[in-house]
């Protein structure tokens, strides 16, 4: 008798048999890429506006500090979006 967890396996790898395909070393490492890649744009941005946060602490300016944050925050976020697509591409094979 199976599992609930193995009948569920079996119904997934009917609805997308492709999504069962083992990831090749040459797509390991173009997915190891662009997780470096994305963690240096992350990094870089975050470091430029934390910069201008702390010129706005410096400065007093609540209203400047809170817009600096959501923009860390947004900025932060949307890299990540990004580097998943980029990843689904790769992981899909599309060029």
């Amino acid at each position: 008798m199976k599992s609930a967890y193995e009948l569920a396996m079996e119904r997934l790898s009917k609805s997308d048999p492709g999504s069962s395909k083992p990831i090749t070393p040459e797509k390991r490492a173009k997915l190891a890429d662009v997780d470096r890649l994305y963690q240096g744009k992350i990094a870089e941005r975050e470091i430029f506006l934390r910069q201008q946060l702390e010129q706005a602490l410096s400065g007093r300016d609540a209203d400047e500090v809170d817009k600096i944050r959501k923009q860390i925050a947004s900025e932060k976020t949307r890299l990540e979006e990004d580097r998943e697509a980029e990843k689904d591409r790769i992981r899909s094979g599309k060029p």
